[in-house]
């Protein structure tokens, strides 16, 4: 598929092209280990595509989100899991610009440094004097295998009590921890995204300086780049729904494969031939193209207000995250349509349809694109009041 939007044109777009045939046939090596193997890891790390999102001043690419997006789509297209791990540590990389400079070049200014994490509050983050003492069990540590530090989402205490930033709201940090300090659990065996290495991790009071500790919320990004003022929540969302297209795209192209060769049983034709076939793959199609189409308007009008310094009021925020979740939902119900197509071919652990159906409806489990997503966007759209926080 060529694309037609503008401005995402990039080096690291051509490098990774480059690999993905190679990460392709290795997409049975990936589910087996259940993360990216080291070469695998090493090759993705090479192409730059986990520095799209790490502000220029640390040498890395700041890129346009739609940048972000392509390249997310098309390692999905290689294979979900490593698509997965592209997406969760490229848009790990935001959170640099709202670091100090000596902290952020301490964790990002190696070129090779990956960084993943959990935004969910499921620690606990006490303050003594200018140290943060964290502790907590998260769970989809994905990525964690080749990342060096782990953002760890906590609750903020202070005086024996939690933080609030407003009555009843707490204050939620993100907090830098070396993955040296954390435990994970080997406990990642799941129906799909075999490969990202998304299992648990526990942190138990491990002391770390308040610097290295930041509100997505309530800070302000300390680079000043159009990258910094675009929805972080909408960037993850747009990300989990890059994922889900790129998966579907793979699933489309592997039926087009399979439908010239396959002839079924007790037929005398390829299933190419069948009228039902062309109608049902034209039906994923157009979910596909259809779904992509409004996340890139959505995208767009979020970037060029951006670009202008214009505040992203909550009507672009919520178009962002109604998009990625409608991406996520179209791309699930294509793969359906390929998956059934194919026929018995499909249900057996060979058939690249069947890890295709099985990741893409883990994809839809996501907070950011999950079912209760479209609630947060029909609040916005029928007036109520509406948390934007997440948005």
């Amino acid at each position: 598929m060529t694309s037609t939007v503008r401005s995402v044109d990039h080096p690291v777009l051509d490098r990774l092209h480059a690999v993905l045939p190679a990460i392709a046939v290795r997409a049975d090596d990936i589910e087996q280990a259940r993360q990216l193997p080291a070469d695998v890891a090493e090759t993705l790390i090479g192409t730059g595509v986990f520095k799209l999102c790490v502000p220029a001043s640390l040498h890395g690419h700041e890129a346009h989100p739609l940048v972000l997006m392509r390249a997310i789509e098309a390692a999905s297209i290689a294979d979900g899991s490593a698509g997965w791990n592209v997406m969760i540590g490229a848009t790990s990389g935001t959170t640099a610009a709202y670091l100090a400079p000596d902290v952020a070049r301490l964790i990002h200014g190696d070129p090779d440094a990956v960084t993943g994490g959990i935004f969910a509050p499921r620690g606990k983050a006490v303050r003594n004097g200018d140290t943060w003492h964290v502790s907590g069990h998260w769970q989809w540590a994905s990525g964690n295998s080749h990342s060096r530090w782990m953002k760890a989402g906590c609750i903020a205490w202070e005086d024996g009590k939690p933080r609030q930033v407003r009555d009843g709201v707490p204050d939620v940090l993100t907090v830098y921890v070396p993955r040296e300090r954390i435990t994970f659990d080997d406990n990642w065996y799941t129906s799909g995204l075999c490969g990202t290495g998304s299992c648990d991790m526990r942190i138990e009071g491990v002391v770390v300086p308040a610097s290295h500790a930041v509100s997505l919320t309530r800070d302000k990004p300390q680079s000043d780049g159009p990258l910094y003022r675009f929805p972080v929540f909408g960037l993850l969302a747009m990300g989990c729904g890059a994922v889900a297209l790129g998966i579907a795209r793979g699933a489309i192209e592997d039926l087009q494969t399979l439908a010239g060769a396959k002839v079924p049983t007790l037929s005398r034709r390829p299933l190419a031939e069948r009228s039902g076939t062309q109608g049902d793959i034209a039906k994923a199609e157009a979910l596909v193209r259809s779904a992509r189409a409004f996340l890139v308007e959505a995208i767009e009008t979020a970037w060029d207000a951006a670009v202008r310094g214009a505040d992203i009021g909550i009507d672009e925020r919520m178009a962002l995250r109604l998009a990625a979740t409608h991406a996520t939902d179209s791309a699930a119900r294509a793969v359906d349509i390929c998956y059934t197509l194919a026929g018995g071919t499909s249900v057996y652990r060979t058939s690249s349809l069947q890890r295709r159906f099985r990741d893409v409806h883990v994809v839809t489990q996501h907070m950011m694109v999950a079912p209760p997503s479209y609630e947060l966007a029909g609040r916005v759209l029928v007036g109520l009041p509406t948390d934007a926080s997440m948005l």
